[in-house]
């Protein structure tokens, strides 16, 4: 009997499931849920610097997940652990992820988002055609991609959909996009039953600090400067991590095989309007000093889209998903999240990482 609340269709039988990039920000945050909601996990990752086993607390020693440090280009490798596993899904969220890193080095993007996919999805066929009928038909192998690949929009109209045609602007926005069309394309060729989403900015909890959000509340609780490009007025929807994950579980378990799933918290902000309220937080949790006095404007980035904008209305009928946070309620929590843990964090800014150009958005 299915531990799933039913709602509408009837589910794939999807119990074991293998996440890749699983020691990440959004891969964590889905073997946390996963793992609450008893599937046998699979946890495969390679550990670069943005992945941290020490976002793994507290799952490690549980009986239905299993640590497996691998490359996802290794495709010998994962097929054998799937086939030893007994994988009915997978859920592929590793990837370079962070746009200035991607124009510094774009080959390396090319290499673990569009080389490292491919291998993924050889890996998976070969293991899929293995399977007796039924597991064939109810298995699913969900790429986890970004609202990127389709560019940006006007500040003032127009939001991304399903049939929005892709324009990436950035070296990483090329490669998820490139990404998206090889995992449609072992669908259309081989028969491979896929589910693809695409996402609006995360914001939560195990957030590396390069990105906006980690970086502004730890540069402002050590009373650095806080680096906005331009003037802050680039637009993007967020969506709390926790809300994410729940999505990308219902896509993986109720999606519709060939078909993509646009996830976004309906939470339009600037980028300014981001950093002033993470200032106002910590104005209120821990004084000291008016935070906002910390921010400085500094040159814009090359290719920075202006807007992203995303319409979920189609998970939202078919698949029964909404956020349950606002933008205010996540950021509280994800601030209140850091003040707790200086642990997770402070190896990270005291380590390699210093010094890096890290998330000026």
């Amino acid at each position: 009997m299915s531990f799933l609340e039913p709602i509408g269709t009837p589910t794939p039988r999807i119990r074991r499931v293998l996440v890749t990039g699983g020691a990440g920000f959004i891969g964590s945050a889905v073997c946390r849920l996963l793992v609450a909601k008893r599937y046998h996990v699979v946890c495969v990752d390679k550990l670069t610097y943005a992945g941290n086993l020490a976002s793994l607390h507290g799952m490690l020693d549980k009986p239905n997940f299993r640590f497996v440090a691998a490359d996802i280009g290794d495709a010998a490798h994962l097929h054998r652990l799937m086939r030893d596993e007994r994988i009915d899904g997978v859920m592929h969220l590793a990837a370079e992820t962070h746009v200035d890193r991607s124009i510094d080095s774009p080959a390396a993007f090319v290499e673990t988002n569009v080389l490292g996919t491919v291998r993924l999805l050889d890996a998976t066929l070969e293991h899929w055609r293995g399977l007796p009928e039924a597991r064939r038909r109810d298995f699913r192998f969900h790429h986890i991609s970004t609202d990127e690949v389709f560019g940006d929009l006007p500040f003032d109209s127009g939001v991304f959909t399903e049939e929005t045609p892709y324009a990436p602007s950035s070296p990483y926005s090329a490669s998820k996009a490139a990404s998206d069309h090889f995992v449609r394309a072992w669908h259309e060729t081989y028969g491979l039953p896929v589910v693809l989403s695409n996402c609006s900015n995360n914001y939560g909890p195990h957030h590396f600090p390069e990105k906006l959000i980690p970086l502004v509340i730890l540069n402002a609780l050590e009373g650095r400067e806080l680096p906005v490009y331009g003037k802050g007025a680039n637009v993007r929807d967020w969506l709390h991590v926790d809300d994410h994950a729940e999505a990308l579980e219902r896509v993986l378990t109720r999606g519709k095989a060939g078909e993509t799933y646009l996830i976004g918290g309906r939470q339009e902000r600037t980028n300014l309007q981001v950093v002033e309220a993470i200032c106002d937080l910590l104005d209120a949790r821990v004084g000291q000093r008016r935070h906002r006095d910390l921010i400085r404007f500094v040159a814009d980035r090359p290719g920075h889209d202006r807007r992203y904008a995303i319409d979920p209305s189609k998970i939202e009928a078919e698949l029964g998903w909404e956020p349950r946070e606002t933008f205010e309620t996540g950021l509280a929590k994800t601030v209140d999240w850091y003040l707790a843990n200086r642990d997770w964090w402070e190896p990270i800014r005291s380590g390699a990482y210093r010094g890096e150009r890290l998330g000026v958005l």
